[in-house]
């Protein structure tokens, strides 16, 4: 126990919910790399490849990026022809990101490598306790939102 009163595994919740995070980052990261993109560039395309146009804001949101770090991500992609931006109709002062098809491409290849790592991961894991640390943290999520 420490002298706050609470106990120390407590405390170390953090240190161990970030080598967890850390730990499936690098192994997605690798079989990323190993496809020719990142995370963070899967993260983007995977989002866009709901066929609609998404801001920047949107993006980097469900990337989980700062924005300087998004727009370096999305210049790389469209000099790559796997995103492109277009004025938003609607909203002639916002810019939309869309998926190309080269793009389409690129995510179906990157979602295939993460989806054989996923199967490793959850193989070495559990399938039964990947969907209770899933619920848990889905639900301290929402409660720290």
């Amino acid at each position: 126990m420490t002298t706050t009163g609470i106990p120390q595994a407590e405390l170390d919740l953090p240190r161990v919910l970030s080598r967890v995070e850390r730990g499936i980052a690098a192994r997605l990261g690798a079989a990323l790399k190993a496809a020719g993109s990142t995370v963070e560039e899967w993260r983007v395309l995977s989002l866009l490849g709901d066929g609609a146009g998404h801001t920047m804001t949107e993006v980097a949101d469900f990337a989980l990026l700062p924005a300087p770090t998004l727009t370096k991500i999305v210049d790389r992609l469209v000099s790559a022809g796997r995103v492109f931006r277009r004025v938003d109709d609607a909203d002639r002062r916002r810019v939309l990101v869309f998926l190309s098809e080269h793009g389409r491409e690129s995510l179906d290849r990157l979602t295939a490598a993460t989806e054989d790592e996923w199967r490793r991961v959850r193989e070495s894991v559990g399938r039964e306790e990947l969907a209770l640390l899933q619920a848990l943290l889905t639900r301290m999520s929402a409660q720290l939102d």
